[in-house]
């Protein structure tokens, strides 16, 4: 067997993950429409991954004003939970284990997105190269990128009602069968925004000093907590990713604060997202080091990751569990290459990651023969 500490069992709040394998949360743009509705085909795309020790979804909506690109899923309505249900059993009946990530994107958004402005903690101008993307009649079917619309700052009602569609969309992904929820706080949305002294300039409770700027993510972990079981909750978080205006010379000490306060909360599981660009910064040993100091249960840890660094990253307890994204999406079978010291398949059209067709670039990837 290649990669031994890769398929080691990992306890993960009471549910057993057959190995240290996650599939990464991927946007993937492929729900029906109108209504962004999971589909089939999504059912499929994730089954044929199953065999992750753990699956974590694409990034799913709790309000519409939170939708930042099209033909995202939600997980609002009736016939959106249905659809997603359709995923859940799939995943289930291949013996496979899943999450629902559930996401605002904040200021990361544009009218011609969901027919609102974007709201954040601050009204702060974007920079020109925060983009997002839509449909707009192409001939091949492909996205456009369109920029985003300045936000504005959030009221204090508006932050209630933001803690309660988390919420919601939690309880309505246990009706849809998941097996737990994530909390979409990194790669700057919502929650990410708020962490950021660069993109929080409140002065209310929510603003202002690290202990406010954390308190969201915070009280909203536990709203999740509270209505679903804390072990079915994760957070994920991204202290070394500094695009779209979240440069932020606090934000390891932020994050490390964050995780000491979900450590009380006793969630399931941090997840790290961390740069997936060749040349991105390497997270340091030494802050890997406090944060598990600060945080006592599962790690997580994703972002152009090999299998020898997931190894390496697992026996020194830096992770418990390590996260594979693109790979996943050209390897439905990944786990039994990665055991069998096979090849991998490379993403054959990347403009087919975001939608762009039905099946093509997303079911079509081939399994290994005689797997």
């Amino acid at each position: 067997m290649a990669y031994p500490a890769l398929f080691t069992p990992h306890n993960l709040g009471g549910v057993s993950l057959k190995n240290r394998l996650l599939m990464a949360p991927m946007t993937r743009s492929r729900t029906s429409q109108p209504g962004d509705i999971p589909n089939e085909l999504m059912a499929e795309y994730y089954r044929q991954r199953a065999s992750a020790g753990i699956i974590i979804t694409e990034a799913t909506y709790v309000s519409l004003e939170g939708k930042g690109y099209a033909r995202t899923p939600g997980i609002i309505t009736n016939e959106q939970v249905a659809g997603w249900r359709k995923t859940a059993d799939a995943v289930h009946h291949e013996g496979g284990v899943i999450f629902l990530q559930l996401w605002h994107t904040g200021r990361m958004s544009s009218y011609l997105v969901n027919g609102l402005q974007p709201v954040a903690p601050s009204t702060i101008v974007p920079s020109e190269d925060n983009k997002v993307y839509i449909y707009d009649g192409r001939p091949d079917g492909l996205i456009t990128f369109v920029p985003v619309d300045t936000p504005r700052a959030m009221e204090a009602m508006e932050i209630t009602w933001l803690q309660q569609a988390f919420v919601q969309g939690a309880i309505k992904a246990m009706e849809a069968g998941f097996d737990g929820v994530e909390i979409h706080g990194a790669n700057g949305y919502i929650f990410d925004q708020f962490l950021r002294s660069t993109l929080n300039k409140r002065t209310d409770q929510y603003g202002g000093s690290m202990e406010n700027r954390t308190r969201l993510l915070v009280e909203t972990a536990k709203g999740i907590a509270d209505a679903i079981g804390q072990q079915k909750v994760g957070v994920r978080l991204s202290p070394y990713v500094v695009y779209k205006d979240t440069e932020d010379p606090e934000i390891l000490e932020t994050t490390l604060l964050v995780a000491e306060q979900l450590n009380k909360l006793n969630i399931a599981y941090v997840h790290l997202a961390e740069a997936d660009w060749p040349d991105g910064t390497e997270l340091s040993d030494g802050f890997r080091k406090d944060l598990r100091k600060a945080f006592k249960n599962t790690i997580i840890a994703t972002g152009n990751k090999t299998a020898e660094k997931a190894v390496a990253l697992i026996e020194s307890r830096h992770a418990d569990l390590v996260g594979f994204g693109r790979y996943f999406v050209s390897n439905p079978d990944l786990p039994e290459r990665l055991q069998r010291g096979a090849g991998l398949n490379e993403i054959v059209d990347s403009r087919r990651l975001y939608g762009g067709g039905d099946h093509v670039g997303y079911t079509d990837y081939p399994a290994m023969e005689g797997g």
